[in-house]
């Protein structure tokens, strides 16, 4: 057992900073020294209530740090590797993952929701000898995370951790999404709606990919900004057109790809409008899940297709170090989504920020 200091949720925003013991890695599992972690709209929906979970649990799922030990079982790290803990655990058998598609793997979606590691048993306990709940395997908001050997990735030493963390899931759910899920050619013309964290890792990947024309769509002036800096040929302020009108206009009837970064009904009904014929709107956003959208049936007599977009389609280990090498490349800029950073007692400051239209994404860092 090891002692670590680990942001307990115990309910919503009832966040608290307890001494935990962390159990030893089990054959097939990894003990890593998290040295950052991401902070996502998935666990700011959680910490706020608008999402449920089992608790009491440590948030956290988008972690970096450095492997301490290793199961007898594992082959694929070594303590001292220098890793990113991706957001999709997955079982390695079944036939999801046989099919090279892990993002399906049912048994890790049971884990990472269920507050288990793989095996159905947890790792940690707090003071009374309670078990807390892993949150994606992984609760990476602590000083240390105990994870299954498919989810600790190995990249370059050269890729800061604050930055590797946002490989872990937001990054590359923006990335995979246009590299991956659309697979977007040279030439392809984009909309992106939402330029957040995830959005703008996608339009920094339409660049690097060679599209045509990459229009951002955001109400905040500021991120419009910014997406320009990235990439966007084009902005279109949501706040004071109609983004849909706007896109057709520019493009002559619509983008070959539409990718929603919102969790909004409405800017998922808009991004499926702005797809062209034969065209195709991806859906990304984390929103309520207990929400509809509705879209015109004709539509989809004009080869339309609408989608979702699952990790961005990711296969972890061969796709995480692609993603590093094209940061490290300078054809997807990392460093321009990190805008803030905290130390873990800070995370519920960091928590609300997630709603600052200022901030593209914050991180915990640990010393």
């Amino acid at each position: 057992m090891r002692r670590i200091d680990a942001a307990v949720l115990r309910g919503p925003r009832d966040l608290r900073i307890e001494t935990l013991e962390l159990g030893e890695p089990k054959a097939d599992e990894v003990l890593v020294d998290v040295r950052a972690t991401g902070v996502c709209h998935t666990d700011y929906h959680r910490y706020a209530g608008d999402a449920e979970v089992e608790t009491p649990v440590v948030l956290g799922h988008e972690g970096a740090g450095v492997v301490e030990a290793v199961g007898e079982a594992v082959t694929a790290v070594e303590p001292g590797d220098r890793v990113v803990l991706t957001a999709n655990p997955s079982c390695g058998v079944c036939a999801a993952c046989a099919a090279g598609e892990p993002y399906h793997c049912e048994a890790g979606a049971r884990a990472a929701f269920g507050g288990t590691m793989l095996d159905g048993t947890r790792r940690l306990v707090d003071a009374d000898g309670e078990p807390v709940n892993h949150f994606f395997a992984q609760a990476s908001f602590a000083e240390g995370a105990v994870v299954p050997e498919r989810t600790a990735i190995p990249v370059p030493d050269a890729v800061p951790f604050d930055r590797a963390a946002l490989l872990g899931c937001g990054a590359q759910t923006g990335i995979g999404a246009v590299v991956n899920t659309a697979d977007v050619d040279a030439g392809d013309s984009v909309a992106v709606f939402g330029c957040g964290g995830l959005g703008m890792s996608a339009i920094g990947a339409a660049d690097a990919v060679g599209a045509g024309r990459i229009v951002a769509v955001d109400v905040v002036g500021e991120k419009l900004a910014a997406a320009r800096d990235l990439g966007a040929t084009e902005t279109v302020d949501a706040s004071a057109t109609d983004p849909v009108e706007e896109i057709e206009a520019l493009t002559g009837g619509g983008v070959d790809h539409a990718f929603e970064f919102t969790g909004k009904p409405a800017v998922m009904e808009q991004a499926f409008a702005a797809a062209r014929r034969g065209g195709q709107a991806l859906i990304s956003g984390a929103g309520d899940i207990r929400e509809d959208i509705s879209i015109p049936p004709a539509d989809l007599l004009l080869d339309k297709r609408l989608r979702g977009n699952l990790g961005g389609s990711t296969r972890p280990r061969v796709d995480v170090p692609r993603y590093a090498e094209m940061y490290l490349r300078g054809d997807v800029d990392l460093d321009a989504l990190v805008s803030r950073t905290y130390p873990l007692a800070d995370l519920e400051a960091a928590f609300e920020a997630v709603e600052d239209p200022d901030v593209v994404r914050s991180v915990i860092t640990f010393q």
